[in-house]
């Protein structure tokens, strides 16, 4: 191949960061063939300490890279002879296909279980902030317009709730990506005695692949984590929308933390809610990286094509996105600090219980329909007497999900004791 071609198919810089799970599951193939006697205890020995040697090497920077290392498993393996000569007999039984999937799968197990624990840390902050302001009344919004009472808790849990199912589904990823290929060679497996289930013992996944041709191509699993990655960042998105809205002279109704915020260059006065800015902007990222890996996955033929190297930049971009984004989120939350005369001042809207005047006609036997429409035209003439106040308002909602200020501290404590369980 032509140099310039050469680089243009290196992948080395791209897989770079699957070498801890190359190396681990070279041991484990490794003692896969030794179980199926492919090899001998001396060279499984000899294996394992190159292998371990390497892993030394690369964790401290120290490893040699060579020009014609085309990516970071060839490079592993060149290694490994120049160690010891036992090297050679390690890739039987198993192609460069099954081993990148391999890799692949077991990269994505642990970046699920990574965003799970950061998502709890986040869950948690959200729920003891909540906690704190359960009967903080606020209004609530339809259309960016003041409409029914809520406390500050109750909405800060509502962006509590969309993260658990985002937890939900990197439990899915982390499920997704636990069967293991190797053992399908290229496409079509190995007339070797493989120790399969062993080997997937080894490397604690629960399941074989059913399809050597499958086992190769697919990236579906891949396409989990990246969708759990791009629903999060969405949801991010618009937790830091609310905060950007709240800290705006018009709301105000947090005040930005020195620790949260920025100044302008220009201007001495400005407070600006660059965290919550960049949660915005960094969903695009994630929303990005599932674009990408999807349309690489689209209308591929069986069984490994050589597109499948572009899953990687994808997949990996997608995860570290949004690690960096769910650590400033959780660190946005545990400095949010709210101003609670103007969210009282805002909670005090008469029109806030225009609908409560309308269920309490409704307690008297006026149908809801002409409720609606008397207290409407009330309204509008200016007429509207509102009922009592805005706590007695959230103390009657006391619906499960409701603001009722006593059952979202409830639910709050209950997000915490959902974070505790995902940090497990």
């Amino acid at each position: 191949m032509l140099p310039q071609l050469e680089r243009f198919s290196s992948s080395l810089e791209l897989d770079y960061e699957l070498y801890p799970y190359d190396i681990e599951g070279s041991v484990a193939h490794a003692r896969g063939l030794a179980r199926a006697k492919v090899i001998s205890r001396s060279q499984l020995t000899a294996i394992e300490r190159g292998l371990r040697r390497i892993r030394r090497e690369l964790d401290a920077g120290d490893f040699r890279f060579e020009a014609s290392d085309e990516d970071i498993h060839t490079a592993i393996e060149r290694r490994l002879t120049e160690i010891t000569s036992a090297g050679a007999a390690l890739h039987a039984g198993r192609s460069r296909n099954d081993q990148v999937a391999l890799d692949l799968r077991l990269y994505c197990r642990d970046a699920a279980r990574e965003a799970r624990h950061a998502l709890a840390e986040l869950i948690d902050a959200i729920g003891t902030k909540a906690l704190a302001h359960a009967a903080w009344p606020m209004p609530g919004y339809t259309h960016l317009q003041r409409a029914q009472p809520v406390t500050v808790g109750h909405h800060l849990l509502a962006h509590a709730e969309p993260l658990l199912r985002d937890a939900q589904r990197f439990a899915h990823a982390l499920e997704s990506a636990g069967t293991m290929p190797l053992g399908s060679g290229a496409l079509a497996g190995s007339t070797l005695p493989l120790a399969r289930r062993a080997v997937a013992r080894e490397l604690g996944l629960p399941a074989l692949t059913e399809n050597s041709m499958d086992a190769v191509s697919d990236r579906d699993f891949a396409l989990d984590l990246a969708f759990a990655c791009m629903s999060t960042s969405i949801h991010l998105s618009r937790l830091g929308e609310d905060v950007v809205l709240w800290a705006t002279s018009e709301f105000g109704f947090v005040r930005l933390a020195d620790e949260i915020s920025t100044g302008s260059s220009l201007m001495p006065q400005k407070k600006n809610p660059d965290i919550a800015e960049l949660l915005r902007g960094r969903a695009g990222r994630s929303l990005g990286a599932f674009v990408a890996l999807a349309t690489v996955l689209k209308g591929l033929p069986l069984a490994y094509d050589r597109d499948l190297q572009e899953d990687k930049p994808a997949v990996f971009a997608a995860v570290e996105n949004v690690l960096e984004s769910l650590v400033a989120a959780a660190l946005l939350v545990q400095h949010l600090e709210f101003d609670r005369e103007r969210l009282a001042a805002a909670a005090a809207d008469p029109s806030l219980l225009a609908t409560d005047a309308a269920e309490e006609l409704v307690r008297s036997g006026v149908p809801f329909r002409k409720a609606h429409e008397k207290v409407g035209n009330a309204v509008r003439d200016g007429r509207f007497a509102a009922p009592p106040d805005v706590r007695a308002s959230l103390r009657r909602r006391d619906l499960e999900g409701a603001p009722n200020p006593r059952r979202v501290a409830a639910r709050a404590r209950a997000m915490r004791r959902e974070a505790a369980r995902l940090r497990r």
